[in-house]
């Protein structure tokens, strides 16, 4: 039986990223030291933040954590909130890249996708009723 699941992104600037995430989520971070900062998204589900150099460390450097301004996605943040525009507001006033707008997807979800500070995308999602 799986108790809480950690998601952890690997990102350039752990202070910059925080403050990010702070703003889009409208939250503070549980957990905010160095090398380490973690948001609860829900009861189980905890957003980690980790200086790919702290990963690298870590894991003696048999990986090599490349954060590159160039969009090659390899993960998606996918997060199911109750007012989908509010949180795009909130995105477009981070000046971050718009990847879609909020539409209607056959899957039941309102979705908007954009790109973190790092290039990893965000859909943020609102279930249509």
């Amino acid at each position: 039986m799986i108790n809480k699941a950690h998601f952890i992104l690997y990102v350039k600037d752990q202070q910059l990223s925080t403050e990010f995430y702070s703003n889009l989520l409208n939250k503070k971070p549980t957990l905010n030291t160095p090398g380490m900062t973690e948001f609860q998204l829900c009861e189980n589900s905890i957003l980690g933040l980790m200086p790919g150099s702290g990963i690298e460390k870590l894991l003696e450097n048999k990986i090599e954590v490349i954060i590159s301004a160039q969009v090659k996605a390899k993960t998606e943040l996918y997060i199911v909130v109750d007012e989908v525009n509010k949180y795009m507001e909130r995105a477009v006033d981070l000046n971050v890249q718009v990847l879609s707008l909020p539409q209607e997807r056959d899957w039941g979800h309102k979705v908007a996708y954009i790109l973190d500070l790092d290039q990893h995308v965000i859909g943020i999602a609102e279930i249509i009723k």
